[in-house]
């Protein structure tokens, strides 16, 4: 007969309680409603918007491509002019206004006519979209210590996600009716969820900004950011970040060149990464809290996006099972890689951004992704297309060298104290 167990009970397996996807204080639980609203509004948009543009407004598909290219390069080049900005007022304070002027902006483009009007307009929408990203970040670091910062921008992510979906399915019925003014309002809720997640976001209570340097002018800023060695860091997220383009553009170009594997696969594998994402964001992001755990996501995810693309060079033409299985297990990988990827970029940007100019090095960091977003299409398509299964390997191959090497440069880095601005920089010269 055995005595009783005095060992540790063990872990059990499973999803955390419901209260780990909920913040934990006041001020976070209101900027999660506030992002739920705003982000209410954007799946509004990206549901509709394409259909209205290319019928109400009068736009062919190539001035509607190239009225986005070229608002997406102003945003790009507006990003970090914002973050200086945000280190002098406080990112709340430029978040209120980035959601405004958004709202504002998305009342226009309800009403354009023409690729000339649509351009200005998205342009201007686009100077505040880009900076909401590194903004969110630093205002969440602002609220939440530094043991819950990443979890909180993990429940932030959730909640977006959750928003994008039910902005989505409330577009669907507003689209089946040919009526000029039921599809403008798709793009004026999507202005009402920004005003109102304004409005919202007036009653949160963040810190103060730190004294930072006095720019010049806006674009002064661009040479704030000085360490090589953080660039090199964002750098190399932006290959991680090339999940983004595997989901959008990759995997569904796998599925349609494989006669083996049907096209109805594509909104399946999407709704799978959408639903994992919702569920797993957060219990991914929990053990996230320092650098050292920030570097071993990042590698993580590295290895789960090489996994995935090996999956995806495996020769699978001869069996509808066997493609279906491989493009479920190359999705189920890819999303793993996302959401470790999130949670490592949020720690190691955050921890190692200079406190007096955080804005404007987590704004740098976020380039990555737009640098993703320009080059990423043109590669995993020369990879699905051009090279097959070789090229598929060879992606494997970068992303495990990516998984490495953020832990040789985060070695060279310390958590930053504030850090003197050259006079150039500060006179814009």
């Amino acid at each position: 007969m055995t005595g009783p167990r005095t060992g540790p009970a063990p872990k059990r397996l499973g999803l955390p309680p419901l209260s780990e996807y909920l913040p934990g204080s006041p001020a976070g639980r209101l900027f999660a409603l506030a992002t739920l609203t705003s982000s209410f509004g954007t799946g509004l948009f990206l549901a509709g918007a394409t259909v209205f543009f290319t019928t109400a407004a009068g736009l062919t598909h190539v001035q509607l491509g190239a009225g986005l290219g070229i608002a997406a390069f102003v945003g790009l080049v507006a990003t970090i002019p914002l973050g200086g900005l945000a280190d002098r007022a406080g990112a709340r304070n430029v978040l209120i206004g980035a959601m405004l002027w958004r709202a504002l902006c998305f009342t226009a483009l309800a009403f354009v006519q023409g690729p000339v009007a649509f351009t200005v307009a998205a342009s201007c929408q686009a100077v505040a979209q880009n900076a909401t990203g590194p903004l969110t970040q630093a205002l969440v670091g602002g609220i939440a210590g530094d043991g819950d910062r990443v979890r909180l921008m993990a429940v932030v992510r959730t909640v977006r996600n959750i928003g994008f979906s039910l902005g989505a399915l409330a577009a669907t019925p507003m689209l089946l009716i040919d009526d000029i003014w039921i599809n403008r309002g798709v793009l004026i809720g999507n202005a009402a969820a920004f005003a109102v997640s304004a409005l919202l976001m007036l009653r949160l209570r963040a810190p103060g900004p730190v004294k930072a340097p006095a720019f010049r002018n806006p674009f002064a800023a661009f040479r704030a950011v000085r360490d090589g060695r953080y660039l090199t860091l964002a750098g190399l997220n932006s290959v991680l970040t090339l999940h983004m383009t595997l989901l959008a553009v990759g995997l569904p170009l796998w599925v349609t060149s494989h006669d083996s594997a049907p096209d109805a696969l594509v909104p399946i594998l999407v709704l799978v990464n959408t639903v994992l994402a919702v569920v797993l964001q957060v219990p991914f992001a929990k053990g996230v809290t320092d650098p050292r755990t920030g570097v071993r996501a990042l590698r993580r995810a590295g290895l789960a996006l090489a996994g995935c693309a090996a999956v995806l060079a495996v020769p699978v033409d001869t069996k509808a099972s066997l493609a279906i299985a491989a493009a479920l297990a190359a999705c189920v990988l890819l999303t793993a890689g996302e959401l470790w990827q999130a949670a490592g970029a949020w720690e190691l940007s955050y921890t190692y951004a200079p406190e007096d100019r955080r804005n404007v090095y987590l704004s740098v960091f976020s380039l990555g992704f737009a640098v993703q977003d320009m080059a990423g299409p043109l590669l995993i398509t020369a990879v699905v297309l051009v090279q097959g299964p070789p090229g598929w390997l060879g992606l494997a191959a970068l992303f495990a060298v990516a998984s490495l090497l953020p832990g040789l440069v985060v070695r060279r880095l310390k958590p930053p104290a504030a850090e003197p601005v050259s006079p150039a920089a500060v006179t814009g010269a």
